[in-house]
């Protein structure tokens, strides 16, 4: 009933080099099978008898924590003799209580869900998307359901055999563009073993304040903020990861009587939010990023402005070197074509 890590596999290592929102530290979990939410019947005798009912319950259904059997007792959902008790009521040790287990949110994360996907190319073996901003990657905290996962799993059910539902990397919610999904245990490998050799070709467009040089490398090891764990800084303590963006000034425009850059930039690695916290580091933050950006000017756009335009491997089934490029999202070319930069085509 309670969710437990999935064994990773040897051959599918939790990719320490290649984290974009996948953390290191983070462990894959399948999804649930045979959730029991049959009623559970308790009948107390004298040992009970002046203790707390939530510590009763919590001794005798320990498969359950504490947490979500306040829950159940707020909710309703624990009657003793029939009506609804609360957990700091004291037992008298003759009460038979009846406890009705409900689901947590993340004991329904791996449902499938019928989810619209933009599919840039399927075969058997993986399946390329175009990912549009709003629209989160993985199941977590506060976004259990309605996520590329969960329509995944409704795509191709099979893929509820393969950790991560086939994942390999993430985009971040109000990110745009494209992603590769492994369909089986050994394209999802063999997609994994591509990133941590750093031979997938991403190129994202980001839309910065500023006027950056025509062209520059950023070699910055990342880390989680010191102060605000939420984000991600360039780092030199001893848990930094190795970071490097490589960057061209690809056209310049004006926004809101303030410069902009339209900037290619291409992935060596893949930290948690690199782009956004490369470009800050060395002056030119994104424009529309509320997290890393400055207040007063998040509201010339509604997201971070940065589509993953451009995305190369090798397919893993036949060796072939593929490439796949999409237009940008409407809203971003809506915002270049205000700055008075007209999309770029072959870049």
């Amino acid at each position: 009933m309670i969710l437990t890590p999935a064994p990773i596999s040897a051959d599918l290592p939790l990719d320490p080099d290649f984290d974009d929102e996948i953390d290191a530290d983070e462990v894959a979990f399948l999804a649930p099978s045979g959730i029991d939410l049959s009623p559970i019947t308790l009948h107390l005798d004298e040992t009970a008898c002046g203790q707390r009912l939530d510590k009763v319950v919590a001794t005798l259904v320990p498969q359950f924590s504490r947490s979500r059997l306040q829950l159940w007792f707020d909710g309703g959902h624990i009657l003793v003799d029939g009506k609804t008790a609360r957990g700091k009521d004291t037992a008298y040790g003759d009460e038979t209580i009846e406890v009705r287990p409900q689901p947590a949110p993340e004991d329904t994360a791996f449902a499938p869900e019928e989810i619209a996907l933009n599919i840039v190319f399927e075969d058997e073996h993986i399946l390329v998307i175009n990912k549009p901003a709003g629209l989160v990657v993985h199941p977590g905290a506060g976004n259990w359901s309605g996520t590329l996962l969960n329509g995944l799993l409704h795509h191709a059910p099979q893929l509820a055999s393969v950790p991560r539902a086939g994942i390999v990397h993430r985009l971040d919610k109000d990110t745009s563009g494209l992603m590769v999904v492994g369909k089986t245990l050994a394209a999802q490998t063999d997609l994994v073993r591509q990133l941590q050799a750093r031979t997938v070709k991403r190129e994202y467009f980001a839309l910065v304040w500023g006027t950056p040089q025509l062209s520059g490398t950023i070699d910055a090891s990342m880390g989680r903020h010191p102060k605000d764990r939420v984000k991600m800084a360039v780092s030199t303590s001893l848990g930094a990861k190795p970071a490097i963006t490589h960057y061209t000034r690809v056209a310049e425009g004006m926004l809101d009587r303030r410069p902009v850059s339209l900037v290619q930039c291409r992935l060596e690695t893949g930290r948690t939010h690199q782009i956004r916290v490369h470009m800050l580091s060395i002056g030119f933050g994104l424009v529309g990023d509320s997290v890393y950006g400055k207040t007063h000017l998040s509201p010339v756009f509604h997201r971070q402005a940065l589509q993953a335009r451009r995305l190369g491997l090798v397919h893993p089934a036949t060796g072939e070197q593929c490439e796949w490029v999409v237009p940008l999202a409407a809203d971003f070319a809506e915002l270049i074509a205000k700055a008075g930069i007209p999309e770029p085509e072959s870049v």
